[in-house]
């Protein structure tokens, strides 16, 4: 290689670099999301993407609720089973997200819209009403915030779309900045707390819960399936 051929070399060399470098600096500085969803009492994308995951990393749902949801949305929805949100909530409910998608949140960044379909075949969590449990939820990004932990009213069925008059007007449970174990960025990372479950409960309802960051205005929103028939936590449906 003649001088000039290798000065050619090096000085391409210095800009492929730089540019390198400039990009890792714009990458580095996008801002994190927090990324989260209800693990104890499974969420839907949750369990979903629990019931579809193959061994070779495919999403395959096998629950016909969740196979459903997938037709509808796509399995990207399942793949970010932990950002059901809405980067503009600011921990609003009742007029901001519409009836029947309040278990999507009305998502802008991912269609979650499938796991809105009005059905009795999700996969659900069996507890016991009046106990105590723990609830965990996922801190795929961990953040500060508050938790609000609303149940369905007795009147509500499972094959009507979810509206904000089938929730109780209040949380039976609120917690802000619980403790967590694990990493982020993990399936196995949580928040967790202990709270007694509603009384006087019994078949299937829902429990809705409203994630606020106290840091932005992003909220996250969950629909988990439970049944109350005595349970300690099992999951069915999945699998």
């Amino acid at each position: 290689m003649s001088m000039s051929q290798r000065r050619r070399a090096v000085l391409t060399g210095a800009a492929i670099g730089s540019a390198a470098a400039v990009l890792g600096s714009v990458l580095t500085a996008a801002p994190a999301s927090a990324h989260g969803a209800m693990m104890m009492p499974g969420s839907r994308t949750y369990l979903c993407w629990k019931d579809g995951l193959t061994s070779t990393g495919e999403i395959k749902p096998k629950n016909p609720a969740c196979a459903a949801a997938v037709a509808q949305s796509g399995t990207t929805p399942l793949y970010n089973w932990f950002a059901v949100l809405r980067s503009d909530g600011a921990g609003r409910t009742r007029g901001f997200i519409p009836d029947g998608k309040l278990c999507s949140a009305d998502a802008r960044v991912y269609d979650f819209s499938g796991f809105d379909l009005p059905r009795d075949d999700w996969p659900v969590t069996h507890l016991t009403s009046g106990a105590q449990i723990q609830f965990r939820y996922n801190k795929w990004a961990a953040h500060p915030g508050t938790f609000r932990l609303y149940v369905t009213k007795d009147s509500w069925s499972p094959t009507r779309p979810l509206t904000w008059d089938d929730l109780e007007e209040q949380p039976f449970d609120q917690v802000t900045d619980p403790p967590s174990v694990g990493n982020p960025g993990s399936a196995d990372s949580y928040y967790y707390w202990n709270a007694r479950l509603p009384s006087g409960k019994s078949g299937r309802h829902i429990i809705y819960s409203v994630w606020q960051r106290s840091d932005s205005q992003e909220t996250f929103y969950n629909c988990s399936d439970v049944v109350f028939d005595g349970g300690n936590g099992e999951v069915t449906g999945i699998g």
